[in-house]
């Protein structure tokens, strides 16, 4: 099974992959799609839909998991990241890949076992349960493999 998680950005959007084989992670990677904040909402919109496109299409994977909106004093940015997030949802939901998603609070709730959990405390039990010997390059990479995790303790249970 492979699980794709992925923490929506509308200029850093985290992607993480978990291969799953007889209920342990086998491999495990994680990027970003970065896009620069310069150019026009629609134009980083299409690139994201076309990045998310390229990933799935390499990757195939099994189940995706998103994680929510949360919500913040800037309503600007949570509506930018809303469009960010739909255009991820139907790159997704054109390939026929399953969809969970997930709030930040049961991401940090399922990896580190407290939904008021700091991103440092994310990564470092990220790290020590996939056993990774660096950081990945950026936090939202490391954000989305944390939803990824979420989405492969759920599965556990059904495996």
């Amino acid at each position: 099974m492979i699980i794709l998680g992925i923490d929506p950005g509308s200029i850093n959007c985290g992607y993480g992959i978990l291969q799953i084989e007889k209920r342990r992670i086998v491999a495990a990677g994680c990027d970003v799609v970065q896009v620069k904040p310069t150019l026009s909402l629609p134009v980083r919109l299409q690139k994201i839909y076309d990045e998310i496109s390229k990933i799935v299409a390499e990757y195939n994977p099994d189940i995706a998991a998103v994680e929510s909106i949360f919500y913040d004093k800037n309503i600007k940015s949570a509506f930018t990241l809303g469009h960010a997030r739909g255009v991820i949802l139907l790159s997704l939901a054109k390939a026929g890949i399953p969809i969970e998603e997930y709030s930040p609070r049961e991401v940090k709730k399922s990896v580190v076992g407290n939904g008021n959990a700091s991103k440092e405390q994310v990564e470092y039990m990220v790290k020590k349960i996939i056993n990774l010997k660096k950081s990945p390059k950026t936090q939202d990479a490391t954000d989305a493999l944390a939803v990824a995790l979420c989405q492969f303790n759920k599965e556990r249970f059904r495996m």
